[in-house]
Order: C-alpha cells, then sequence, then structure tokens
C-alpha cells in the first residue's frame, strides 16, 4: 500500500448476507438453479458513501482489471463481473488494496438471467450504474468453414449478445437519468480470414455500438466502443493501463464530442 496518509480498504467478507439473499432469491429470475450467477463474493472500501458507479462485463487480468482500476483511482465504486470466481477475487482484491470500493460477482455472460442478476446486484448494492464496460470476447483461431454451426454462436453469444445483455439492462435508467455510458471492447479493425468467429463479434460490435447510440444517444447516454488491434500485454504497445486511458477519456467527453470508436494506436478501421 502506498504512503501519504491513505486509509486502508475495509474488507468485508459477505457470508451471511449472501445466505440470506440466496434465500429470499428464490424462485427470482437468474438466481436459481442452474443460474451462472453467485452473489458478491466480496465487496472491498467503506459502504455508507454515495458516488458515482462503474462495472466492468469480462474484468480479467488484462484490460478488464485495468479500465475497473482507472474508474477506481477516480473514486468510483467498481463492479467486476467474470465467470469464475477466482478471477474477480484477485482481480478485486488488487483493486482494493489500493484503497478502491469494489464488488466482485461471478456470472457467465451468455447466462441472460444470471448476467441480469448480477446487474441487479450492483445496483442494489453500490447504486444506479453510470458507466458499464463490456470486454468479454471469446477469441480463437478458425478459418471460414473450420468452426461448427455451434461454436459460431458459442462466440456470438460472448461477442455480440452479452454486451447487448449489458446495455439493454444498464440504458433504460440511463437514458431516464439523461446520463451514462456504455463502453463496449472492440477488435479486428482489419478483416483477417483466420479469425471468423471473432472478425464476426468484432464487426457485430460495431453495429451494436451504432444501434444502442441511436435507441439512447438522444438520451444522453454515450456509447462507444474502443478497438484494440493487437494482443494486450504490460510492458508493450497494448499494455492495459494505457489502453484504459480510452475509456476514461470516452467516459468524460463532452457531449459535443462524443466519438462511438477509438482506435488504441491509430490503426485504420476495415469499412
Amino acid at each position: 500500500m502506498s504512503g501519504g496518509g491513505r486509509v486502508p480498504a475495509v474488507v468485508t467478507l459477505r457470508v451471511r448476507p449472501a445466505l440470506a439473499r440466496a434465500v429470499r432469491a428464490r424462485g427470482r429470475p437468474g438466481r436459481g438453479p442452474g443460474s451462472s450467477y453467485a452473489p458478491p463474493v466480496t465487496i472491498h472500501g467503506n459502504k455508507g458513501v454515495v458516488v458515482s458507479t462503474a462495472v466492468v462485463v469480462g474484468a480479467g487480468p488484462g484490460i478488464g482489471k485495468a479500465v475497473a482500476s482507472r474508474f477506481a483511482r477516480e473514486g468510483y465504486s467498481v463492479a467486476v463481473i467474470a465467470r469464475r470466481k477466482e478471477t474477480v477475487a484477485r482481480v478485486a482484491g488488487e483493486i482494493g488494496r489500493d484503497g478502491g470500493r469494489v464488488l466482485a460477482l461471478t456470472a457467465d455472460s451468455t447466462d441472460e438471467a444470471g448476467l441480469r442478476a448480477a446487474l441487479d446486484t450492483v445496483g442494489e448494492e453500490l447504486g444506479p450504474v453510470d458507466a458499464a464496460v463490456y470486454n468479454a470476447a471469446l477469441i480463437r483461431r478458425d478459418g471460414p468453414g473450420e468452426l461448427d454451426a455451434r461454436g459460431q454462436l458459442e462466440a456470438w453469444a460472448v461477442n455480440v449478445v452479452g454486451a447487448l445483455t449489458t446495455a439493454s439492462h444498464v440504458a433504460p435508467g440511463m437514458a431516464e437519468r439523461g446520463s451514462g455510458t456504455i463502453l463496449v471492447t472492440g477488435g479486428m479493425p482489419r478483416i483477417d480470414p483466420g479469425y471468423v468467429s471473432l472478425g464476426l463479434g468484432k464487426f457485430g460490435v460495431r453495429t451494436l455500438v451504432d444501434l444502442l447510440d441511436a435507441q439512447y444517444g438522444p438520451a444522453g447516454v454515450h456509447v462507444a466502443s474502443v478497438t484494440v488491434p493487437g494482443a494486450v500485454a504490460p510492458g508493450t504497445a497494448y499494455d492495459p493501463d494505457d489502453i484504459a486511458e480510452h475509456y476514461w477519456r470516452l467516459h468524460t467527453q463532452p457531449r459535443d464530442g462524443w466519438e462511438r470508436e477509438v482506435v488504441h494506436g491509430g490503426v485504420p478501421v476495415a469499412g
């Protein structure tokens, strides 16, 4: 922990409250048997302070953690959601040690009911979502015809449908309040026949952003994508901390300067 008088984060294990919530939630959509949703792993930080809230779906150790950390440094309460409990617990723990208030949740982005239940919990625990980031993706190499229809649908569900579920869940509340940001991690700025499922998904993301912007932009919701055209790794041209700056900048853009897509490194995007 750094110096300078920072107050250590308070770690609250959510055992009894989580059990109570699970009992109350029986029969509620997305919280029953078979759902990927699980009650909060932990909350790091002090409760009772009203601040802005950001949620990151697909909060792995790369871009997801970097974006969550970036918002936490600005004083936001942050919710991190991923499929694996170990992943979100580790990410939340690292952010919490830096003094941020973090809620860790597990849900599969392809399980609509489970993902919506997790997003509901964010609202219950942290308040209305001001910024939602969808960072989940299924990245694998597949040429034309190498992946069967089931595999293509699975990839589409992660790369596009999960983003639609997230956006459609938080956007109405943002529109009602007249402000908010929805950001989706994109990729594949150029056509590569070696990545068919990913290419279809990332071009789908661009269309989804345009559709969401047309629906919710007039109500004050900024919808955009951040396209990352290379492999993410610390200390490289695709350092996750550098990439995270795009998300914060998009979130804080004045309305008359809104962008719908930012490409890290300025690589031209294929039309």
